[in-house]
């Protein structure tokens, strides 16, 4: 099968980039990768493991490329894009892998030169852990990734394919809609673990010895790197909002129901937590899926509704 593109260019050879060279290469998505990073361990790191043909900077690895994808920290994108756009060929798309779409979208179109286009993405994919020493060539496979449903509808058509490639399912997003519903998915749950993760400075002493899975599944994200939460939380200030203040809302009223040792009020609260999640979950093609609520959602566009599908600083983005 003959590749979707002839020349892929990553810029950022993190867990995130690194992973999208690993599983370009391993699903012949193109005939040649190009891979870029500040960081001289990374790009050996990528070529001793083939998952790229070449390193460079960003615009010798942008150069000739018919997709171009920026794997580096959100704040970082225009920089980046602003130092290899002169080396952009007519024709190029230029995705992404950021966590905060409305932002890039009103930002980086108008960094290119003419005939180049840019349609963002957000592959909800990723770790705790940082660094390419994490990329697998298999992350992408079964997790949603969005799409933006901006830009021409032919390169829209074309990221598509290429995340599809690399074993992810398509959902396409207005970018604004998509950074209120990551606020509430993603970004609000790494906000209540860095929180309880910042009030066990008030713990008993010992209580470490009496934790279990409960507590190293609600924990585990709040170990991740705090420069880039930093990056994505501010980035997304305004449509955390909402979830952070509905959360906190709901906390207070749980806490008023202990406090008054209303045992039928708390049960009550549960059960009415549980009938939530349940619902926000329904239409989820599977449990925790980026999909949900697409069937009253106005922004959502479905993949056939598009059409037929022909895909700084180094560190992590989720």
């Amino acid at each position: 099968m003959k590749p979707l593109f002839e020349r892929v260019a990553v810029i950022g050879l993190g867990l995130l980039g690194g992973s999208v060279a690993a599983a370009v290469r391993r699903h012949a998505v193109a005939t040649r990768v190009a891979g870029a990073s500040r960081s001289n361990d990374a790009r050996e790191f990528a070529l001793r493991r083939h998952w790229v043909d070449e390193t460079g900077s960003a615009a010798e690895a942008a150069s000739g490329a018919d997709l171009i994808v920026l794997a580096t920290p959100v704040f970082a994108m225009a920089d980046v894009l602003r130092e290899l756009a002169p080396a952009l060929r007519s024709g190029a798309i230029v995705t992404d892998v950021g966590s905060v779409k409305a932002q890039l979208a009103e930002t980086l179109p108008g960094l290119l030169p003419a005939g180049v286009c840019y349609v963002g993405s957000h592959p909800m994919a990723g770790s705790h852990e940082r660094g390419i020493a994490y990329a697998r060539a298999d992350l992408f496979e079964g997790s949603p990734c969005v799409v933006s449903n901006s830009g021409p509808p032919e390169a829209q058509q074309r990221v598509c394919a290429f995340w599809q490639a690399l074993g992810a399912r398509v959902v396409m997003r207005d970018p604004a809609a998509h950074d209120d519903q990551v606020a509430w998915t993603s970004h609000t749950p790494h906000v209540l673990a860095f929180g309880f993760a910042a009030a066990l400075a008030h713990a008993p002493e010992g209580s470490g010895d009496l934790t279990g899975g409960g507590f190293r599944d609600f924990t585990r994200i709040a170990e991740s790197d705090p420069e880039l939460w930093s990056d994505i939380l501010t980035a997304n200030r305004k449509a955390l909002g909402a979830p952070l203040a509905a959360v906190g809302e709901a906390l207070r009223e749980l806490g008023r129901a202990i406090e008054a040792n209303d045992s039928e009020s708390v049960e009550r609260w549960i059960s009415g937590a549980r009938d939530a999640l349940a619902l926000a979950m329904r239409s989820a093609p599977h449990a925790r899926s980026m999909d949900e609520g697409h069937a009253s959602n106005p922004n959502h566009q479905s993949l056939a509704e598009a059409g037929p599908a022909v895909g700084g600083r180094e560190r992590n983005q989720t």
